[in-house]
C-alpha cells in the first residue's frame, strides 16, 4: 500500500504563507466584522443539506432540503421512501439521481452503527476520527465533514469550499497545484483552531463580493497588499 504523503510537505515557503494569516485576518474582520460560532442546523441536517449541496447553488440546496423535510417528516420516512419519491423532493438541488440513494445509504448506514438518527456522538470522537466516520459514509467527502464538524458542532474543522480554494490560491495560502483535498489540512495549519468558523465566512464572503472568479476587483481589495496574485498582476502590467 502506498504511503500516504502528509499534504504540509507538498506546501513551499509554508512559513511566508502562514505569515499572512494575521494581517488578512485583521484586514477581512475590519470589513465583515467578528463572527461567533452559532448553530443554524443540527449534525443530521447539516450532513443531509450538505449532500445535496454537491454541485448546486445555496438556494437550489435550501429549496430541496426544505422540500426534503416537508415531504419526509422524519428521516425514517425519508429512509424507506420510494427512491423515486425522495428523486421528486430533491429534485431542485439537481443531479437527484445520484443525490437519493446517497441520502438514503447514509441513513441507512447511521441508524445501524449508531441506532437512532443522530449524529451527536461525533462530539465524543476527536476532529480526526470524527472526519474518518463522516468520509467513510458514500458520497461524503473531506469538505462536507468538515462542514457538519466546524457549523454543526463548532468543531476545530475548517471547510474549503469553492470560494475559499480560489481566494486562498490567489493570496497565496495553497500553492498553485495543490489539491482541493489537501488544502483542509493545509489552511488548518495556517489558521489558529479557534479562528476557523469565522475566517471561513470570511473568505467566502471575500470571494462573493471582491475576489471572484471571472474578474477580480483588485483595485477595491482590502488585502491586495499580501495577496501573491495583485503582486504577480501588477508586476505584469509595469513590463
Amino acid at each position: 500500500m502506498a504511503r500516504k504523503i502528509d499534504p504540509l510537505a507538498k506546501v513551499d515557503n509554508f512559513d511566508r504563507r502562514k505569515s499572512k494569516y494575521a494581517p488578512i485576518k485583521q484586514a477581512l474582520t475590519a470589513v465583515y466584522g467578528e463572527l461567533n460560532w452559532s448553530r443554524n442546523l443540527d449534525g443530521m441536517d447539516e450532513l443531509i443539506s450538505c449532500i445535496l449541496s454537491q454541485s448546486t447553488t445555496d438556494t437550489n440546496r435550501d429549496r430541496a432540503f426544505d422540500r426534503l423535510k416537508a415531504r419526509f417528516p422524519t428521516w425514517e420516512a425519508a429512509r424507506f421512501a420510494a427512491i423515486d419519491d425522495v428523486i421528486e423532493a430533491i429534485k431542485p438541488a439537481g443531479l437527484a439521481n445520484q443525490k437519493a440513494p446517497r441520502i438514503q445509504d447514509a441513513l441507512g448506514v447511521i441508524f445501524d452503527k449508531v441506532g437512532e438518527y443522530s449524529i451527536d456522538f461525533l462530539n465524543e470522537l476527536s476532529v480526526d476520527e470524527a472526519k474518518d466516520w463522516l468520509v467513510s459514509l458514500k458520497g461524503v467527502g473531506p469538505k462536507t465533514a468538515a462542514i457538519v464538524l466546524c457549523f454543526a458542532y463548532g468543531r476545530a474543522a475548517f471547510p474549503v469550499d469553492t470560494h475559499i480554494f480560489r481566494v486562498s490560491k490567489r493570496i497565496g495560502f495553497l500553492p498553485e497545484k495543490m489539491s482541493a483535498n489537501d488544502a483542509h489540512p493545509v489552511m488548518e495549519a495556517m489558521t489558529p483552531a479557534e479562528d476557523y468558523y469565522q475566517f471561513h465566512i470570511q473568505l467566502i464572503q471575500h470571494g462573493r463580493d471582491t475576489c471572484q472568479a471571472r474578474k477580480p476587483a483588485c483595485e477595491r481589495c482590502p488585502i491586495s497588499a499580501h495577496c501573491d496574485y495583485f503582486h504577480a498582476a501588477t508586476e505584469a502590467a509595469s513590463h
